[in-house]
């Protein structure tokens, strides 16, 4: 038998299974079955039997055994490599370094607690990559009291090559909340992510980009002025720097924290004032609000901060938003304070005294921060309240005003320039959003001593300096504004920041220019994710290989690789 293929002149080929004999001289052929309608694969495979060729099932000769995900590890990890950051880590290869720079990857990748690391590694390639596969939760814990040795020789690494003489250091401080009773830096305190719990602070130092290169760790109750002096003797002794200039925000670089930098030679400083500070410099005519009738941005002096310049302006825009969000606090205050009256008014058989009435009032102007504004009368069964219309418009005159402050000569920071550095510290904030949001989720902590907190908070710095690199690479398929650095240095520096018309086009269509989906750094990481690493096998029981085999990238996945100047 035997298949044969018969043309048609007008229509496919017939595809025939046959059979031939001899008859004397001649050839009879016999037509078993028409196959021209049966899949390609069995008539080939037919053939092949007719051949005389032996078939084996496919899962006898080849099978793939496992896939698992591999693009994002491969891109986070060549990105690393690029920085150097293993050597930065520990300039020898060793079993705590590698468990390191697996948990800082994971951060990246899938932030979970460390149980959840370790498991995770076995369904990813990223134990298998830096050989921790075979990691316990417990070694883990004991690479993070390692690192935390080490942060002071890190940091220092850091320092030098991101931190020249004379540079603009930016400073701030937040806090995490933390679950639990048994760290002795949790502690009741501003707790910025506006729970009622126990929280720890931390503060960070980054350069004038915003790249982290320090950060401390405090008791959830520190203030965060008083933590200026150790940052200060960080700087100036640890980092060797004789000239900087420190950046921080007006509730930290208080009036007794940069008289405390005034004793400091070669350390200056850029903060801004309170509003009673701007106030005062209005009412002793050392600030003219005609000053803003032409301009936005105004250098003045005042006997009151001697040695000092000051950075007036004026922003109509915040002025706006200003008096939009009194209002709005306001009337919620009014509509509060009426039911606190018309409560009082119905306790007639059980009449409130004056301090019960004052708690009450207390909760309610605590909340919306504007008690100021409100005259109030408590008595025993009394309560009365009303606007105090003098105190709303001395604040409203200086709506969209605000004063930066520096020690800086002009020669070395123009007044735009002055005002540029102090609104820097944006980056900062943007640092602690990536912290402690779905990024790198650095909250909630649990670690119960305060040694593995600290190493867990710089853990997490650390995965934030491979992720700003990693943004500043990637911006073009990211909803990140590529002229954003540039803009900074050359729009004004008082008005509100626009984002450029490009990336307004980019987040409007949801793709870049070249047509390639616009991610957040998150689903990036899953669309890298889908190039995965099969474990296959070939031949039977008594010649069997097994052997790796990366699926190939796509061509948006190949181009985030090439953006990465990584060759997968």
């Amino acid at each position: 038998m035997y298949i044969d293929e018969v043309p048609n002149r007008n229509s496919r080929p017939a595809i025939l299974l046959r059979a031939s004999r001899r008859e004397g001289k001649k050839t009879v052929k016999k037509t078993l079955a028409n196959m021209t309608d049966w899949p390609k694969e069995l008539v080939n495979t037919i053939r092949s039997v007719l051949k005389g060729e032996t078939m084996v099932p496919k899962d006898g000769l080849f099978a793939i055994e496992r896939t698992m995900p591999h693009g994002h590890v491969e891109a986070v990890l060549g990105g690393m490599r690029r920085l150097g950051f293993e050597g930065m880590i520990a300039s020898k290869r060793c079993r705590e370094r590698d468990l390191v720079v697996a948990m800082v990857v994971q951060r990246l990748i899938a932030p979970c607690s460390k149980l959840a690391t370790v498991r995770d590694w076995h369904d990813t390639t990223l134990g298998e990559e830096l050989g921790v596969l075979d990691a316990s939760e417990d070694e883990l814990y004991g690479a993070l009291d390692w690192l935390l040795k080490r942060q002071k020789r890190i940091e220092n690494k850091l320092a030098k090559k991101h931190l020249a003489e004379g540079a603009a250091v930016l400073y701030d401080v937040t806090s995490s909340t933390y679950y639990g009773r048994t760290c002795p830096l949790a502690a009741w305190g501003n707790n910025r992510d506006g729970t009622k719990n126990l929280c720890i602070a931390y503060g960070l130092l980054a350069d004038r980009e915003g790249r982290p290169i320090s950060v401390e760790v405090y008791a959830g109750n520190t203030g965060d002025p008083s933590t200026i002096p150790e940052q200060v003797d960080k700087l100036r002794g640890r980092f060797g720097l004789s000239r900087v200039v420190l950046v921080g925000d007006r509730g930290m670089l208080t009036n007794t924290q940069i008289e405390t930098l005034r004793r400091h030679r070669g350390v200056g400083w850029i903060s801004a004032l309170r509003s009673e500070g701007i106030r005062s410099l209005v009412e002793s005519g050392d600030l003219q609000l005609s000053l803003f009738d032409e301009q936005n941005l105004a250098e003045i002096t005042s006997a009151d901060f001697p040695g000092e310049r000051l950075m007036a302006c004026y922003n109509p825009l915040l002025a706006q938003d200003r008096k939009r969000t009194r209002e709005e606090l306001l009337d919620e205050t009014e509509k509060r304070l009426s039911m606190i009256d018309a409560q009082v008014r119905r306790r007639t058989k059980k009449p409130l005294n004056a301090a019960e009435i004052g708690v009450k009032v207390g909760r309610v102007t605590n909340r919306y921060k504007v008690g100021k504004h409100f005259k109030l009368t408590i008595e025993d069964n009394h309560f009365a309240f009303e606007r105090d219309e003098a105190s709303i418009a001395q604040e409203a005159g200086l709506d969209g005003i605000y004063v930066v402050r520096t020690s800086e000569a002009r020669k070395d920071f123009s007044k735009e320039e002055t005002v540029r550095t102090y609104k820097g510290l944006a980056q900062g904030e943007q640092a602690f959003r990536c912290l402690k949001g779905v990024d790198l989720r650095v909250r909630p902590i649990h670690h119960r001593t305060p040694d593995r907190v600290r190493a867990h908070v710089f853990l997490c710095t650390l995965a934030y300096y491979v992720e700003w690199h990693m943004r500043k690479a990637l911006a073009s398929v990211l909803f990140e504004d590529e002229e954003l650095t540039e803009a900074r240095a050359t729009r004004d520096p008082v008005a509100k920041a626009e984002p450029s018309n490009a990336v307004k086009l980019k987040k409007a269509s949801k793709l870049t220019p070249d047509g390639w989906p616009v991610q957040s750094l998150q689903s990036l990481m899953k669309t890298l994710g889908t190039r995965c690493r099969n474990t296959c096998r070939a031949g039977n029981d008594k010649s069997r290989v097994t052997f790796y085999e990366l699926t190939e990238p796509t061509p948006f996945q190949a181009h985030v690789f090439q953006l990465l100047g990584h060759s997968p």
